[in-house]
């Protein structure tokens, strides 16, 4: 049997040998980590790592980074180190970079990026609460999805055919849909699928209303990846479960497999996630699994025909 095809599309390289500085990881540790102690992943991950993971049964065919908060004075810095990692060792094969939205600098981060020819969009967050119950706190502030400097960085991303990786806890998925009204041409690929940290009812059932209300809009994809949270322990049922959901809200045409890793690794193998999603492929789509764990990457972050032919 042949092998299956298989696109990464978000995961972070880092070498810790001052090539890119990453405060998070190489100063102080951050006490507000999503995923609580990170210790584990603070040490070098690099394309030998990544191909190291692969289980059998799969032909790694390219990957695509996303960007690791890296120092955030030159992002330039972080996409050239990329260019030169991918020429000499083959991965990534396109990478989301980062710019400062609010920033008058953004022009020129952005500018400056596209120099590469791995470069497909940023991921920029907005200022979000932590929790469902402090929404209103951020609800229009400096740097939220309400806020014009924000808009006007969405627009430049429209304007120079580039894409948005968007992340953003589920409490406010439903403002981003909103926020997007006012770019409809803006590729926008959802991370972490639409990060769910709160695992109640009433949680989930905004998740769903968020997640529906950015299905709504078709130049809207969403990886499958990491479902760790904050506010609820590892349950693989249930993110299976989750995933399964996520693939009949959006389609298996707009559906990407993607680890974080090595970020979800304090929670998961590589081939336990992997084998995660494709039950959930089978639960949902059983007929789509080269289109989500190959072809759609190919097609939203249009990478090079080597990935696209394996």
């Amino acid at each position: 049997m042949s092998e299956q095809l298989l696109i990464d599309s978000h995961h972070h390289f880092w070498a810790l040998d001052g090539s890119v500085h990453y405060p998070w990881l190489e100063d102080e540790i951050d006490d507000h980590f999503f995923l609580g102690d990170y210790a584990a992943i603070r040490q070098p991950f690099l394309p030998a790592d990544i191909r190291a993971l692969i289980p059998p049964g799969y032909h790694l065919t390219g990957t695509v980074h996303c960007e690791a908060e890296s120092t955030r004075q030159a992002p330039e810095v972080e996409t050239r180190w990329l260019t030169q990692l991918s020429e000499q060792q083959g991965l990534p094969v396109a990478l989301v970079g980062w710019a400062a939205f609010a920033d008058p600098a953004c022009e020129t981060q952005l500018d400056r990026q596209m120099d590469s020819p791995l470069f497909r969009g940023v991921r920029a967050k907005p200022v979000t609460a932590a929790r469902p119950d402090r929404y209103d706190d951020t609800l229009g502030a400096p740097g939220s999805l309400q806020d014009a400097g924000w808009a006007r960085g969405l627009r430049m991303l429209e304007e120079r055919d580039l894409s948005w990786d968007l992340r953003v806890p589920a409490w406010h998925l439903a403002d981003a849909a909103r926020a997007l009204e006012a770019t409809p041409n803006l590729r926008v690929i959802l991370n972490h699928t639409g990060l769910p940290w709160d695992r109640s009812e009433p949680g989930l059932a905004s998740w769903r209303e968020g997640m529906q209300a950015l299905a709504a809009n078709p130049n809207v994809a969403v990886k499958l990846s990491e479902l760790g949270s904050p506010m609820a322990d590892w349950d693989e049922r249930q993110n299976i479960a989750l995933l399964a959901e996520t693939i009949g809200i959006f389609g298996p045409r707009r559906c990407l497999f993607a680890s974080n890793f090595p970020v979800t690794g304090l929670n998961a193998s590589y081939a336990t996630w992997l084998a995660m999603i494709e039950q959930a492929i089978a639960d949902a789509a059983a007929d789509a699994r080269q289109p989500i764990l190959h072809d759609n990457a190919v097609r939203w972050y249009r990478l090079p025909a080597p990935a696209m032919a394996g």
